[in-house]
């Protein structure tokens, strides 16, 4: 598989994560930024940016990225970097522990 058939694979797994408020897709909402992979090491690097800098769903939509990304078999690890919100550095440490 190509570094960009999995990234879509990624993206395409991510997409199934609804913005828990208006009930479509994070692809769809635009929250999902770059996907970064590493074939050989298994890991991918998803960056998450809300809509809104205090959306108290963040760290949810983070948490569900993630465990969206390593559901499939070519991921083991998954970062999230969430980006443009106030408490980003927390809701990063808390989600990739």
């Amino acid at each position: 598989m190509s570094e960009e058939e999995l990234i879509n694979k990624i993206r395409d797994e991510v997409a199934k994560v609804p913005d828990p408020h208006m009930g479509v897709s994070i692809v769809e909402m635009g929250i999902l930024g770059d996907i970064e992979v590493n074939e050989a090491e298994k890991t991918a690097k998803i960056t998450i940016i809300p809509t809104n800098p205090g959306c108290m769903s963040a760290a949810n939509i983070a948490m569900q990225a993630k465990l969206a990304a390593e559901s499939l078999e070519e991921i083991d690890k998954a970062e999230v970097i969430v980006k443009g919100h106030m408490m980003a550095d927390a809701i990063c440490e808390m989600v990739n522990k």
